[in-house]
Order: C-alpha cells, then sequence, then structure tokens
C-alpha cells in the first residue's frame, strides 16, 4: 500500500509535515518555533523537521495570517480550532493480532453512537457493553461518524477533521482498544463516514485550497471536486486510514448520492478498489456499504471479494418506509411514496430488494432507482429504525413510544430471519424508549442558524408540538438520548430481548449457513395484510415466510409449503393476528 500523502509522516531522526495549500504563497508549521515549509510546483509544502515525536503538537500558519489545524491531523486534543497532535499509529500493540474479519453472510449490526451508547459517552465505556451484544447475537457494531466536529457532542455529521476520532470521546488508543475487544470477541467493527461535505464550523480548505470545492451546492453547503486528484486522494486515504490504521473491518459511506461528481461516481469505484488491494494484501475481509437515495443497484455487488469497485450493500429506505407506513399510517415527507399499497411494496423489498427500482417518485419529483432483483438478497441492509428515521421525527421518538407493540414484534421476525443483512438500533434490542433527537454544539450566528433552520424545516412540527420539539443545542437533548441499560430489567424489555436472541439464533443456525448463493424468488400480499415470499438459499433449499401483518384473524386454507418449520407454530384454518411462520425445505 503506497505512502500517505497527507498528514504527518513519523521518521527516524523527526518528522516530515506537508501540507497542500495550492492558494496559499506561506505555509510555516507551529512547533515550538515557526518551520517555513517549502513549496513544490503542484500545491504541497513540505519541511522535515528533527526531534518530532508520538504526542507533539502543532498547527499550521497560512501567509501570516491565520493558524489552522492540519486537514488530516490525526488528533485534536483541544477540539477543532486547537492544535493538531503526531500519532504513532504503528506503535499500538494490538492483541487480536490474528483477526482477519468475518464474511458477510454472517453480518447483523447494530448501529451506535459513542456519545450516548453509555452514560460516560466514551470508546472505552462502550467496551463493558460488547458482551451484551455477543450474547445477543449481533456480529458487527457499526459506529456514527467519529470524524472531529465542532463542540462536545454532535451525531457526528458535522465532522470538518476527517482522519480525527473526536476527542469528546476518548484518545485514538482507546478507540483502538475498544476495536481489539471487540476483535477479541468475533464483533466485527464498522463506520459511518461522510464524504459528501464538511461540517459548517471549523473547516479552513476553502482558505488555502479552493480548488477543494465547487460552485455546485449540497443540501450542507459546498461540494467537494473530486475531479481534483489531491481531492480524491484525501478521500480515499482517509478510508484507509480507518480500515489500516484503527483495523475498522467496514465503512458504510454517507449519502453518495448527494456527491457531486460530474460524469458519474469513479470515486465511489475507485475507492473500493482501493480498499479491495488492502484486504487483498492482509488478508482481511473488508465491507464497504453505502446509504444511497438514488438505490443505484449497479454499484452493488454482495459476492464481489475483495471489493474491485462496487459495494457489499445499501442501506435499504424503502423497506424501513414501507413497513412505517404500514405500522403507523404516517404520510409526510417521503412516505408519500409508500402510500399505495404499504403491503405490496414490503412484498416487492423482500422479492426484488427497492421498492424503486425506476418507478416516478413524487417525492424526489422524478424517477428513482434501478432493478435490483438479480442482486443477492445480502445486498441490501434492511432495518426498521435507525438513527434518521428516528432523529429525523419531530420529537426524536422511537417505535415502541407510538406502535403496537405486536406489529413491532412482526416486523422483526421477518427482519431478522429474511436473508438480506439485518440491522438495528442501539437498545433496539430490548424495545428501547430512549428517544434519539438531532443534537449538536454550535454557538453564535451558527447555533441561531440551526434552530432557525429546523423550525423552517420542521414547521409542520412545531405547529403541532410547539416547545415539546426538543432544541438541538440544548444539552438536555443530547442527555435524553442516552441508553438507559437498566431497562433491560424490566419485563417487556426482556421479553423483547429475549425474542431478539432467540430470533438471532435460529439466523445463526438456519440460515447464514446457507446464505452464501440465495436469491430472490417471489413474495405476495393479498388485501387481507396476508404476505407470503420464498428465497432460492445457497445450499438448494427454499426459505418460506408466512405472515399476517394486521390485527384482524385471515381464515387460511390449510397446505403450509412444504419444510419444516423453523420459527412459530403449526396453523389451523386461521392466521391470528401478527402472526410470522417461516419454514425451510
Amino acid at each position: 500500500m503506497s505512502e500517505r500523502q497527507f498528514g504527518p509522516r513519523l521518521t527516524q531522526d523527526g518528522a516530515q509535515f506537508r501540507l497542500w495549500a495550492p492558494g496559499a504563497k506561506r505555509v510555516d508549521v507551529l512547533l515550538e518555533q515557526p518551520h517555513a515549509l517549502k513549496r513544490g510546483d503542484d500545491g504541497w509544502f513540505t519541511a522535515d523537521i528533527a526531534g518530532v515525536k508520538t504526542g507533539t503538537r502543532y498547527k499550521f500558519r497560512i501567509d501570516d495570517d491565520m493558524d489552522v489545524p492540519d486537514p488530516a491531523s490525526d488528533f485534536q486534543p483541544e477540539d477543532v480550532f486547537g492544535p493538531s497532535e503526531v500519532i504513532g499509529h504503528a506503535a499500538y500493540p494490538w492483541r487480536a493480532s490474528t483477526w482477519r474479519g468475518r464474511p458477510w453472510q454472517e453480518a447483523v449490526i447494530v448501529e451506535a453512537h459513542v456519545g450516548t451508547f453509555t452514560p460516560q459517552g466514551s470508546y472505552r465505556a462502550m467496551i463493558d457493553k460488547l458482551d451484551h451484544l455477543v450474547e445477543t447475537g449481533i456480529t458487527a457494531l457499526e459506529l456514527m461518524p467519529l470524524a472531529d466536529f465542532a463542540g462536545s457532542r454532535n451525531w457526528g455529521y458535522d465532522g470538518v477533521l476527517w482522519y480525527a476520532p473526536d476527542s469528546a470521546y476518548g484518545r485514538p488508543d482507546d478507540l483502538k482498544t475498544l476495536i481489539d475487544e471487540a476483535h477479541l470477541r468475533g464483533l466485527m467493527m464498522m463506520l459511518d463516514v461522510v464524504y459528501n461535505h464538511f461540517g459548517p464550523e471549523g473547516n479552513y480548505l476553502g482558505r488555502y485550497a479552493p480548488n477543494f470545492f465547487t460552485e455546485a451546492q449540497t443540501p450542507w453547503g459546498s461540494a467537494i471536486d473530486y475531479r481534483v486528484p489531491q481531492v480524491r486522494a484525501f478521500a480515499i486515504e482517509n478510508a484507509l486510514h480507518w480500515l489500516r490504521d484503527y483495523r475498522f473491518d467496514g465503512l458504510r459511506l454517507d449519502a453518495v448520492n448527494s456527491i457531486v461528481e460530474p460524469g458519474g461516481l469513479s470515486l465511489l469505484h475507485d475507492l473500493s478498489a482501493a480498499a479491495g488491494r488492502l484486504a487483498t494484501e492482509t488478508g482481511r475481509h473488508i465491507h464497504l456499504v453505502l446509504e444511497n437515495g438514488d438505490n443505484r443497484a449497479s454499484i452493488l455487488d454482495a459476492t464481489q471479494d475483495p471489493p474491485r469497485g462496487k459495494y457489499r450493500a445499501q442501506w435499504n429506505d424503502d423497506y424501513h418506509h414501507a413497513w412505517r407506513v404500514l405500522m403507523t399510517g404516517e404520510s409526510q415527507g417521503y412516505y408519500g411514496d409508500y402510500q399505495r399499497s404499504p403491503m405490496s411494496d414490503i412484498a416487492r423489498t423482500l422479492s426484488s430488494g427497492f421498492v424503486y427500482q425506476g418507478e416516478l417518485s413524487a417525492f424526489r419529483g422524478g424517477k428513482r432507482g434501478e432493478p435490483s432483483g438479480h442482486l443477492a438478497p445480502s445486498a441490501f441492509i434492511n432495518f426498521v429504525q435507525n438513527h434518521d428515521q428516528i432523529g429525523n421525527r419531530a420529537l426524536g421518538d422511537r417505535l415502541d413510544s407510538y406502535a403496537d407493540a405486536r406489529a413491532i414484534e412482526a416486523a422483526l421476525t421477518v427482519l431478522l430471519l429474511a436473508p438480506s443483512i439485518p440491522m438495528l438500533f442501539m437498545g433496539e434490542e430490548w424495545g428501547s424508549k430512549a428517544p434519539f433527537p438531532f443534537f449538536c454544539d454550535f454557538s453564535g450566528d451558527l447555533a441561531d442558524a440551526v434552530r432557525k433552520g429546523r423550525r423552517v424545516e420542521l414547521a409542520w412540527a412545531y405547529a403541532e408540538y410547539g416547545d415539546e420539539v426538543p432544541d438541538a443545542l440544548d444539552q438536555s437533548t443530547r442527555d435524553s438520548a442516552v441508553l438507559d441499560w437498566n431497562e433491560r430489567d424490566a419485563p417487556a424489555a426482556h421479553k423483547r430481548l429475549t425474542l431478539v436472541r432467540d430470533l438471532l439464533k435460529v439466523r445463526r443456525q438456519q440460515i447464514v449457513p446457507r446464505l452464501a448463493g440465495a436469491a430472490f424468488r417471489e413474495a405476495h400480499a393479498d388485501d387481507n395484510h396476508l404476505l407470503t415470499a420464498n428465497w432460492r438459499m445457497g445450499d438448494g433449499a427454499t426459505l418460506h415466510l408466512l405472515a399476517n401483518l394486521s390485527d384482524q384473524v385471515i381464515s387460511h386454507a390449510p397446505g403450509a409449503p412444504a419444510g419444516t418449520l423453523i420459527w412459530g407454530s403449526e396453523l389451523g384454518d386461521s392466521v391470528p393476528p401478527w402472526t410470522v411462520l417461516w419454514r425451510i425445505g
């Protein structure tokens, strides 16, 4: 693997400092005293300085005008405005030295936010909860973004220093210890990364590298110009940084449909190919997945191992939206696209992946998606809750706060045994009711702008709920999102957790061994909310689903599909409300 271009390089005598600053005339690195960097023809400024060690703190001075952190800083102990710190990644004593990851078919993901996963809100504190995840049947822990953001609390999607894990959660070695301890328990670790924008506070690239950005705009600000080779390298090297230096097993790329790249998404291809080369060199399983509102099936391939330009899977918002409409009847925003027949939409996700495969989306005002039924079911990460679908609600409330518990349990029984990759949101395994509202920690004019922007975006919610809508900038909003692990002792939580553990045990025994080579087959939903679906599994067996997704008894003619019942009870001449049966044979 080629040497990293961005960030300081430790040498035998000290370190080489590098900054790509084509818009600057002069750059100094500030240590105990300033040291001038030498400008090259390609916009790079470099200097070799003796005596620099791990732990050295530094800044760059641009044109004797402003002092900035390293955009490829490995750590910011004093937040995004403070000095960067040199980190020697090679020195960390990994204990799980033989860990090579797990095949994608074994993935059962839980998404988590470090700052609210525990009361302490730290990498170290998460370690104490890893055994719970393993005992539940989780095989992959996916962290929401860690890239350093301004302030002490944030969802993570406002990161401005992509290489630096935020100091609010601990030091780099604390993060490595969490990953190491997860690997020792057989848990994969994945990370959410954001390459479609920078956060609004603490990003100085536009000052000394203005060609980092284009005139185009994303929903969050200026678009990044990936036609520029150094800009493309900055993102690809960042992905490799997390995979190599921290040994994450995979990455989830946020909202890639908001990456503005004329001529297509070649950045995604090149990033995947680079990760694949790392996987080949190290003998590791590396899994790359996407969030992509455009439903581009052509860039997915769950079977491409190692990656060579494509992506293992995509978060399947269609699956979530259809289930949410079925369980709650919601119709605002994008849920308007799923009003015709949520049962038929659910059936389509179970028979071919996406709901929108080129059809007109009224919400988006155009055609959306590509045909996806030829893909493996494991190319789709399905869920009934995640951070967005909770946090984008006015109150940040979870399904268990307002949906029928029987409906939720039926949804989980379908989710966790279907051959797509299932994902839960932290605490969902026991039915946590802790909200997860959007929160951040900006100040001054930016804080006021965020408040005003949310009032515009959620005007209907403020009209309905008024002062009940939490203030994203208030400390109490973040505090409300902290998981209460004592909830697990309540009878209802214990019942839900037992259900999830039992389902994941069946998945591990009956589904996972047959998942490689599995393929979509047909699914059908009738007017009575009776759902049937089947899949051809990799060993030639057929997996059958029958479910009553309603609160009414459905008359059912005898004659169940052939095969062994792996979940549920034999039926008589009717199907009770919210009943789910699985067979394989």
